[in-house]
Parts: C-alpha cells; structure tokens; sequence
C-alpha cells in the first residue's frame, strides 16, 4: 500500500461526516462534521490538503438491491464537487450500510441517538474508510472503489 492518508467521507442532506487515516493506512479516525450549506466541498478539499490526502473516498449508498437512487446521486454529485477541487483521485466506495453499522457501535457505545446526531456521520465516514483500508490490505481496492472523472475545462 502506498504511504499517505486517506479520506473517507459520508454525504448527507445536511452534514458531511469526514475521517481520515494514519499515513500508513493502518486506522481510520473521525475528523469533522461539516455543515451541508455553504461551502462543503470546499472544505472536504481543505481537510484532504491539510493532511496531505493521497486519495478522497466518498460514501456512495446503494440500496441492498444494489440500484441506486436519490442519495447516489447526489453523493456523485458531491464527489464531482470535491474532485473539482483536488489534484489527488476521488473515489466512489459502495456504503449500503456504514450509517446503521455506525449507529450501532455507538449505540453499543452507550450513545443514544440524540447524542449520536453531531457523531454519526463522522463514525459512518470511519466505516467507509475501514472498508477501503480493509479493500487495499487484502489487494482488492479496485473491487469496492471507481474513480470519479474530472470534469474537463474547455474555457
């Protein structure tokens, strides 16, 4: 595995739960919750600078069936946003269950859930993150991550 930190993050319709890991890609840690209005992509790229990211891994929630709807799309969206921003690849990894799986460990925890509502996106980003650092350890990134395309600027 290449050196370097990673940064997963979990969209949603009002916060954006980000998490990053060691250079090593050993553990992944929850880093920020950050505000939907506003700039958010902007910040996503400047959390990802200021750990000198190699790689951006967004959330993408499938259904179980596997199709996707409203919240995939908008995750691409903003991954389209985030990529816009970056010179490093932004990459959409399948998350159909990182939110429930982060709920109940903080349940687990001893959280309810109106304690969990400034947490849980940053634990959700973490599950993404352990996927992929799980995904590349094994040598199967490519199985679970597609990278997103920039757009090109024809100005």
């Amino acid at each position: 595995m290449v050196r370097g930190a990673r940064i997963g993050v979990d969209v949603g319709t009002v916060r954006v739960g980000v998490a990053a890991s060691d250079p090593d890609g050993i553990m992944a840690f929850p880093v920020e919750t950050v505000d939907r209005l506003g700039e958010s992509a902007a910040r996503v790229a400047a959390i990802a600078a200021e750990r000198d990211a190699i790689e951006i891994y967004v959330g993408l929630p499938r259904h179980l069936s596997g199709s996707e709807g409203i919240s995939a799309a908008d995750a691409r969206a903003f991954a389209s946003l985030i990529a816009e921003r970056v010179d490093i690849p932004v990459r959409l990894v399948d998350e159909r269950l990182s939110t429930t799986s982060a709920s109940r460990s903080m349940r687990e925890a001893g959280r309810n859930s109106k304690s969990q509502r400034s947490t849980i996106d940053q634990a959700a980003a973490v599950v993404i993150l352990d996927t992929v650092l799980d995904a590349a350890r094994r040598g199967n990134l490519g199985t679970v991550a597609t990278t997103v395309a920039r757009e090109e600027n024809h100005d």
